[in-house]
């Protein structure tokens, strides 16, 4: 095992003293190839272009001497002392921090960052990451070949965001550009890079923040959810009371990374509410009334998604996949379509036995373990304690079973 191992950030500034001491005693030296061709590198010591990390963790592990690993940025942010300190490799290591990629891409863009979400994008995370960008106003996303501000923007298609590109950072090449996102895909990018992707928000808290990269809440947002009809301004449709809604909320159980098509969404709340938890959400309905309502519960509540007027079956065609799905209304063919989708949960209500069955035979020949529970909740007038209303349904959920290889 190496004697010493040292992972030093370079951010295109001068190596600092404790930088070019641990390059000046290294016997080994792991980096890019810009890192290997600093003149603080020693000419005899053994070099390896990194690669796999832990291809290079494992010529560490072996090598006898001094070693110095050169990562871009501050490596131990979303970097390599992650993979270096893995127990497979058993290497202690000291570092030389530098100026993230993340804080010098907002540096130039002049904007404070403590409220930012931040993801990296490749080619397995793509999808989430642009699901955090529908979801939040303000992220920044690290790149990867195949993963960059092209693709980025051509998964957020019908939804306008700012794109502020950052292009090698930190190189007598760097370049910032700003650009709307129906332009970005216009445009051939030079890795490495780096996104912020700003837009669409309600506008921000007054005052500094308490907690870095999460929403605390709107000053609008009522707490809790599966709020009464009051919360939405009253006039909830039959299957959107607070009881049905807290067993979807249940059972889809939307977070950060997801996306979520509302189907049906008639007032807007149970869409409002699972944007609440950090999801991405898709409202869909054909009633150009319960639109303007969805889009109001969402100025309210302080969240984002994206309406989309029109017919299920037929609209569902054109939007981007989901990973959990509620149908408000349709019935057993729009579970169906959905179903062809194959997201990880679906939820839908019915209010009569023989729809739901029709519903379930539906997610059932689309692959999915059914549940089915039959909900009765009872509103009382606590003034006199007499019943104000009852609401009863049928919830169907369906859990996608994993196809057989």
């Amino acid at each position: 095992m190496a004697d010493r191992v040292t992972v030093i950030g370079w951010d295109g500034s001068p190596l600092t003293p404790a930088a070019r001491s641990a390059l000046s005693a290294a016997t080994l030296v792991a980096g890019a190839a810009h890192h290997l061709a600093l003149p603080e590198v020693p000419p005899r010591a053994e070099r390896i272009r990194l690669g796999s990390v832990d291809l290079a963790a494992r010529r560490i592990a072996g090598h006898r001497g001094s070693a110095v690993v050169l990562a871009d940025g501050d490596p131990g942010f979303f970097g390599v002392v992650r993979t270096l300190r893995a127990p497979e490799h058993g290497l202690e290591v000291e570092v030389v921090p530098a100026v993230s990629a993340v804080a010098a891409a907002f540096a130039r863009a002049g904007m404070p960052w403590d409220d930012a979400q931040i993801v990296v994008a490749h080619r397995r995370t793509l999808r989430r990451a642009v699901n955090v960008c529908r979801a939040h106003p303000k992220v920044a996303v690290l790149t990867s070949p195949g993963a960059g501000p092209a693709e980025l923007a051509l998964l957020l298609e019908g939804v306008h965001r700012t794109f502020v590109i950052c292009e090698e950072l930190g190189s007598d090449r760097e370049q910032v550009t700003v650009l709307t996102s129906d332009k970005v895909a216009d445009h051939a990018w030079r890795d490495p890079n780096l996104v912020i992707v700003i837009g669409g928000g309600h506008g921000t808290l007054p005052g500094a923040g308490w907690i870095a990269g999460r929403d605390p809440g709107h000053p609008r947002q009522v707490r809790g959810w599966a709020l009464p009809a009051h919360a939405y301004g009253g006039g909830l449709g039959p299957g959107e009371s607070a009881g049905l809604r807290a067993a979807q909320l249940a059972r889809l159980g939307p977070r950060t990374g997801d996306l979520v098509w509302d189907i049906g969404c008639g007032s807007g709340a149970l869409a409002a509410e699972a944007a609440q938890f950090g999801a991405a959400v898709i409202a869909v309905d054909a009633d150009p009334d319960a639109c303007a309502r969805t889009e109001a519960a969402a100025r309210g509540f302080g969240v984002q998604l994206q309406v989309v007027a029109g017919r299920a079956p037929h609209v569902l065609e054109s939007l981007p996949e989901p990973d959990v799905v509620r149908v408000g209304g349709g019935g057993a063919e729009v579970v169906s379509a959905c179903a062809d989708r194959r997201p990880e949960r679906i939820v839908a209500h019915a209010t009569t036995r023989d729809g739901a069955e029709a519903i379930g035979a539906a997610l059932e020949a689309g692959g999915y373990d059914v549940e089915c529970a039959l909900l009765q909740s009872v509103e009382l007038d606590t003034s006199v304690w007499s019943e104000r209303e009852r609401s009863v349904a049928f919830l169907l959920s369906g859990r996608r079973r994993e196809r057989s290889p």
